[in-house]
């Protein structure tokens, strides 16, 4: 019991304020997050499908040197994919196919960083704006027993002071769904976003490797000398 009632006097202390400089800390993380990641996402757009057409093209030829260099003018993801399975090209297929997963990881993970957090935050902001909202009736039962021990009046004024207590303490929850709803949306954008940059990943590097699985597969100009 002495328990309970040193929790209880630690929460009505300190009240709900700090669940909500919380949650406003938490939201401007989560906000600068979805900047960051806006920006980020952005810089990577391109013509993918002008891209690989000319790619392909450009294979057809066999000329891998002119085909690194439309890799390199690309700021998408997907080119600096390809680009790491080309620059092992010249060893044959395996090679650059491993090449290409490992670089591949590499982009996950850069299209994945921070979204971790978002994801996080959007699933407890709430509970943690719960937490705040149960702190406040606490506060405003204890506040009611107070007043029910007191003078005459205070039966009547009782009410009053708990109806406006538990009305602040929902605000807690009202912030915590404020800052999840936000969180969740750019969440799943973001991860939407991400998979369909590995999709085109996936689709970008079969163009390099159907000119190199086969017997007829046209091989770089620097293994050929190679074998020469």
């Amino acid at each position: 019991m002495h328990l309970v009632n040193w929790l209880q006097r630690l929460m009505t202390n300190f009240g709900a304020e700090w669940v909500m400089w919380l949650l406003i800390g938490l939201s401007v993380v989560s906000v600068a997050i979805m900047l960051e990641r806006t920006w980020f996402y952005f810089s990577l757009r391109d013509d993918l499908a002008a891209l690989a057409q000319s790619f392909r093209d450009t294979l057809r030829k066999g000329d891998y040197e002119q085909a690194q260099k439309l890799l390199e003018k690309s700021p998408s993801a997907e080119a600096a994919v390809v680009m790491a399975g080309l620059a092992e090209a010249d060893r044959g297929s395996q090679p650059a196919e491993e090449a290409m997963e490992g670089a591949k990881a590499l982009q996950k993970m850069r299209l994945e960083r921070r979204l971790a957090f978002l994801g996080t935050l959007g699933n407890n902001a709430p509970f943690i704006g719960l937490f705040g909202t149960v702190i406040g009736v606490v506060k405003a039962f204890e506040g009611l027993a107070t007043e029910s021990t007191e003078a005459a009046q205070g039966a009547t004024a009782a009410p009053q002071v708990v109806m406006a207590a538990i009305a602040e303490a929902l605000v807690a929850t009202a912030v915590g769904l404020a800052v999840a709803i936000p969180a969740v949306v750019a969440y799943n954008v973001f991860q939407r976003h991400s998979r369909a940059i590995l999709a085109n990943t996936e689709a970008l590097s079969h163009v390099l490797m159907s000119y190199l699985v086969g017997d007829d597969a046209v091989l770089p100009k620097a293994a050929n000398k190679a074998k020469e």
